[in-house]
């Protein structure tokens, strides 16, 4: 049977960890380890993780590394101690009993499609409906694969976020990890974008989880100055690997489209200009060696 590793990544949030570890011990196909990845809380995460649950593997960072940074060692750790699957979430994941189970069970349901390195689950928001800032990419340029797919109850993916996302080993060996230096926001789009140009993905509706965020939000209304790490990261995307030349063209549609919705939600406030314009100034520069 395959071995799979939760992979958690945490900062600050020890009451949202806490649902987030109590719904993975309730999985009716429970994880054979889980991993929390500490981005260096001062809200005591780590003490309360050696305490109350000393059935999982704490990986305490020095420093903030951010989710990429979290990500990073978590699929690094999990990787190096054997793990087959990777299950990947933020500690605001909060995954229905079933949603391991659902996931492993796509695979063999696939009937002769293209076997997946990633498994996305849906996300919702605590209301039900589909989280805005989780949307899957979708690969639509290959018609029949996309036909064939969705028939067996599945969507083929082009990229995804990291909540609930479970990663075949063969993934780090053929295409290595999520890039430190994005710290927050597009590193796991980047990831899966990276892993997708030559291996498969899917999304199992069946597999369920909620993304408990204070708000339904998106880049673009998070109105605050975290819009500077979208445009940087697009950037960054833009001068990467993970993205054909004629798909560049709609990210780059795209930066140009939410940098518009973030300027006139924020009535072009000069700090909201001057964030747009750290972005795009940090991310032309040399990128970190990772």
């Amino acid at each position: 049977m395959a071995r799979v590793f939760a992979v958690v990544v945490t900062y600050n949030r020890r009451a949202l960890l806490e649902e987030c570890l109590h719904a993975l011990g309730a999985q009716e196909r429970a994880p054979d380890r889980v991993i929390v990845v500490d981005n260096a809380s001062t809200d005591g995460t780590a003490d309360f993780v050696r305490s109350e649950h000393p059935d999982v593997q704490l990986l305490a960072l020095a420093d903030n590394q951010g989710g990429a940074g979290g990500f990073h060692e978590g699929l690094k750790a999990a990787h190096a101690a054997g793990a087959d699957w990777i299950w990947l979430m933020d500690d605001d994941t909060i995954a229905r009993p079933d949603a391991l189970a659902e996931l492993l069970r796509a695979p063999a349901q696939l009937e002769g499609l293209p076997a997946p390195a990633l498994l996305a689950s849906k996300v919702v928001w605590t209301n039900g409906d589909l989280h805005p800032m989780n949307h899957p990419g979708f690969l639509r340029d290959r018609t029949e694969h996309f036909i064939l797919t969705c028939a067996r109850g599945f969507l083929p993916i082009r990229a995804a976020t990291f909540v609930s996302l479970l990663v075949h080993r063969s993934a780090i060996d053929e295409h290595g990890l999520p890039l430190k230096h994005y710290f927050i926001w597009s590193d796991d789009i980047e990831y899966t974008a990276r892993v997708t140009r030559e291996r498969s993905g899917y999304v199992v509706p069946t597999s369920i989880v909620v993304h408990k965020t204070k708000t339904a939000y998106t880049a673009v209304t998070d109105t605050g100055g975290r819009f500077y790490y979208h445009v940087r990261n697009s950037v960054y995307m833009l001068r990467g690997h993970a993205w054909s030349g004629r798909e560049k063209l709609s990210l780059t549609w795209f930066l140009l489209f939410t940098t518009n919705q973030y300027l006139r939600n924020n009535r072009f406030a000069r700090d909201s200009v001057l964030t747009v314009l750290r972005g795009l100034r940090d991310g032309i520069r040399p990128v970190p060696s990772t």
